[in-house]
This record gives C-alpha cells, structure tokens and sequence, in this order.
C-alpha cells in the first residue's frame, strides 16, 4: 500500500501535467514512480534530466540497465528491479544477464566490472580503495565511465529510496528481490 500516492495527471498543475504527458509520451505510460515524483516536480524534472543526459554518455542502455539492476539488488527495491527488469529485456539483456546483474556481475569484462563498481559503490556508499580502483581501470573503465557509473548509481538511488519511502505500487511484471 503506498505511503505516497502517484499524482493524478488529470488533476495536476499544468507544467506537471505537461512534464506527466512527455513521459507517458516516451514511455507509452506514465510509471508510478514518475507520477509519485510529481509531487515534487523540481525532482522529477532533475530525475529526468540526468536520466536524458547519461542516456547521451558513453554507457549503453544495456549498461545502464545492467547498473540499474545491480543497484535495485543491492537496495532491495522491487519496483526498480521489475521495472529494470522489463527495460533490461528491451536494451537487449537476456534472462542470464539480468540474473548476473542483479548480482553485480556480468558475461564480458568490462560490463562486470561495470556491474560490480555499481554494486560495491552503493554498498560502500561511495568509498572505493586504490585496489578497488586499479581492478576496474584494468577491466577498462577509465575516469569518465567512472564518473557516468557513479552518475547512474546516484540516480538510481534516487529511485531505489524513493520508492522505499512512498511505497510505490509496482506497476510492471513483478520480480521478486
């Protein structure tokens, strides 16, 4: 039961209704957690933004996916996990992949290191070592891809903790943490 219903998006100010619509736009449906965003809307515009713009970085969607489900595993967050789940199918990951991300690892050498720099970054809170560093710079992930997972785990903390504390209704196929 949520803590924090979603906004209707017909009874919402215009610029929300408006941000509401380019998302059901994209997105063929408004998601819950967007439309529980909308009650701040300086937060779901800065969510959406920094999502747009990591979307224009080096990491593909499979990888961003991949650092998505590392994240929601490594949070518990089981609207993340299924909603990732289902976007993680549509960048291309099969059930395997989506199995090792959730575990923080993936089948090539640079998306596990992707995947585990996610989930050691939220699990550590951000506090890396130097051999953690020397590990993922030989795996290939430079100072910018590590900027962009860092980016994206902070992102999807957002999200994860979000839902955590509306308890948002999960509105894709349901995956269990």
């Amino acid at each position: 039961m949520p803590f924090i219903h979603p906004v209707n998006p017909e009874q919402a100010n215009t610029e929300v209704a408006g941000t509401l619509a380019a998302v059901k736009g994209k997105l063929g449906m408004v998601p819950n957690l967007f439309a529980t965003l909308a009650h701040a809307p300086t937060v779901l515009k800065g969510y959406l933004g920094l999502a747009d713009t990591l979307a224009g970085g080096r990491l593909t969607s499979a990888q961003r996916e991949i650092i998505a489900l590392a994240v929601g595993q490594a949070n518990a967050c089981q609207y993340c996990l299924s909603a990732h789940t289902l976007l993680g199918r549509g960048a291309g990951l099969d059930a395997d992949a989506i199995a090792l991300a959730r575990t923080g690892n993936a089948s090539t050498q640079l998306d596990a290191a992707l995947a585990g720099l996610a989930r050691k970054l939220t699990e550590r809170r951000g506090r890396l070592d130097s051999s953690d560093l020397e590990a993922y710079r030989h795996a290939g992930v430079d100072d910018g891809l590590l900027l962009e997972v860092v980016a994206a785990v902070a992102l999807n903390t957002l999200t994860n903790y979000a839902n955590h504390v509306a308890g948002t209704e999960v509105d894709f196929p349901v995956v269990k943490v």
